[in-house]
């Protein structure tokens, strides 16, 4: 399963919105259906772990036996929801029958759009493809560029390349390995021409959102306000960063470097072969081991791997022969130069990893609640690694305090920035993209501005899923509130806390999809979702005059 498809088949049980946690029911009507919908889900799975290319079989089976699986158990399915009786359902149980068929049609809708074959990045110079197709070929571009950038007569990867514009020392070499992406924002936006591929794509896409909302429109409601509020607070949020910082422009390829001093300090404390060993003890003093968890991690390099990080189910939490089996998370990524940047992008797959095993709920609801709120749980503990107490405990050395956080908060504001970039291009897709952007970060960010380099180019979400990128800007939001009422609650915990996974696990995990954003907030917090706590983080990052 490529990653444009990925993002779609993990989060199509997030549309239900109540149950009972499984264990706590007794025989229904839809229990059928539903233990069949979750063998169908795990038989996607197993397809999905070995398209991966991680593997070439999993239990015992291979990708074709696995396909063969598949069909027979949507051929299941499908006989027991046919044997319902409809209207004749409690109010709980049709709910949850909603839930299944709008996530059966959504899976189906990503089958079609492709037109049941894989797309190259080459498809996207095609004017006849779909939405759906376009989008896919535009992922396929990361792949093919974004996994091969040459830089200093190696081949380096996306991620690595983001790693290395934070500790590079020189300008010159910054410079040159910012321009290794050139292949890679060509095949995205040519010369960015009206209908460069990018352009005609984000053009479907915002024809897509007027019909039916964009990822944008779901996160603001999500929280429970407008749309327009999710800007207003977007722009806040610039605000107050551009307040807080030096007023000196900076070129692109310097702006990481110049807001990661503490990267650079601790970055021989950081090598590659650290990063497991780190995060897996913050975890088990957080409560969550993630071997005992059995959290399967696909960490090793090769070309044809997935441009982006993601953490996935590998199988379905359930009830067997009474007794409960928790799911089981795996977790992609590639970090073979180490580092704080790497480090915290590995510490957030792992929140994804105990979320998912976490989840304690009946079938239909083994899954992710909303985007917004998954994205920023994740962010919970890996926030903590910019914390001098964090680095103290885990690296045995520190860096203080302000020029820590505007490491973590200079990589944040361009998720937010970001944020708004794809806001604006949906609202206005007709508009020039580079200077949509540059008008961003040369006004909140102090970057000197070149419209002629479209390097907002450099996340795979802006071709797979316009609008995602919001559930890191604004989900920044939630994990700011999320980590206050945490440590009110339970205390710090950026140097391990034990009590950390159960509390979460209660408040706001073991729900899976049966409560969404808006009601584990509240429940959380007592009172709607602000941006104040953020606002606060902020202003820690004020360096000394």
């Amino acid at each position: 399963m490529n990653p444009l498809r990925h993002l779609i088949f993990s989060g199509l049980l997030s549309l239900a919105s109540a149950g009972a946690l499984a264990g706590e029911r007794t025989a229904g009507p839809l229990d059928g259906a539903e233990n069949s919908f979750l063998d169908y889900l795990d038989a996607g799975s197993a397809v999905a772990y070995i398209e991966s290319s991680k593997t070439q079989s999993f239990q015992g089976r291979g990708l074709v036996a696995w396909k063969a699986i598949l069909q027979d158990r949507r051929k299941q399915l499908d006989a027991d929801l046919a044997r319902i009786e409809p209207g004749k359902l409690a109010a709980d149980d049709e709910r949850a029958m909603a839930a299944l068929g709008k996530s059966l049609a959504a899976l189906e809708d990503s089958d079609s759009t492709d037109g049941g074959r894989q797309q190259a990045c080459a498809d996207a110079e095609r004017r006849d493809l779909d939405l759906g197709a376009m989008r896919t070929a535009l992922v396929s571009c990361f792949s093919l560029y974004g996994n091969q950038l040459r830089f200093e007569a190696s081949t380096i990867d996306r991620g690595t390349a983001l790693q290395l514009l934070h500790v590079i020392d020189e300008p010159s070499r910054r410079k040159a390995l910012f321009d290794a992406f050139v292949p890679l924002w060509t095949a995205l936006n040519g010369r960015n021409e009206p209908d460069s591929p990018y352009r005609r794509m984000i053009a479907m896409a915002a024809a897509d959102a007027a019909r039916r909302g964009s990822e944008i429109d779901a996160a603001a409601r999500a929280i429970g306000v407008a749309t327009a509020d999710v800007e207003r607070w977007l722009v806040q949020v610039l605000e107050t960063w551009r307040d807080a910082s030096p007023r000196q422009a900076v070129e692109p390829w310097d702006y990481r470097y110049q807001n990661s001093v503490a990267n650079r300090q601790l970055q021989q404390k950081l090598p590659a072969a650290t990063l497991m060993p780190a995060n897996a003890r913050f975890y088990r003093d957080l409560g969550a081991d993630l071997q005992a968890l059995g959290v399967v991690f696909d960490l090793a390099p090769r070309a044809d791997k997935s441009p982006l990080a993601y953490t996935d189910f590998l199988a379905r939490g359930r009830l067997r022969d009474g007794a409960w089996q928790r799911p089981v998370a795996r977790v992609v990524g590639t970090y073979p130069t180490g580092g704080l940047f790497s480090l915290n992008e590995l510490v957030h797959e792992s929140g994804h990893a105990v979320h998912i095993s976490a989840i304690h709920a009946r079938p239909a609801y083994m899954d992710w609640p909303d985007t917004l709120f998954t994205e920023a749980f994740a962010d919970v503990p890996s926030w903590s690694v910019h914390e001098p107490a964090w680095q103290r405990r885990y690296l045995g050395a520190e860096v203080a305090e302000a020029v820590s956080l505007r490491a973590l908060f200079s990589d944040v504001m361009l998720d937010v920035a970001w944020s708004l970039f794809e806001m604006r291009m949906l609202r206005d897709p007709g508009a020039d993209p580079n200077s949509v952007w540059t008008d961003i970060t040369s006004r909140y960010l102090h970057i000197v501005p070149h419209p002629e380099v479209p390097w907002w180019a450099m996340r795979v979400q802006l071709a797979g899923n316009p609008g995602y990128m919001v559930n890191y800007g604004l989900g920044a939001v939630l994990t700011a509130e999320m980590r206050a009422r945490t440590i009110e609650a339970i205390g710090p915990f950026d140097a391990g806390n034990p009590k950390w996974y159960g509390w979460l696990s209660a408040e706001l995990l073991r729900f899976g999809s049966e409560r969404d954003t808006r009601s584990l907030m509240s429940g959380l917090r007592g009172r709607p979702v602000s941006p104040a706590a953020l606002l606060r983080q902020l202003e820690r990052c004020r360096l000394p005059d």
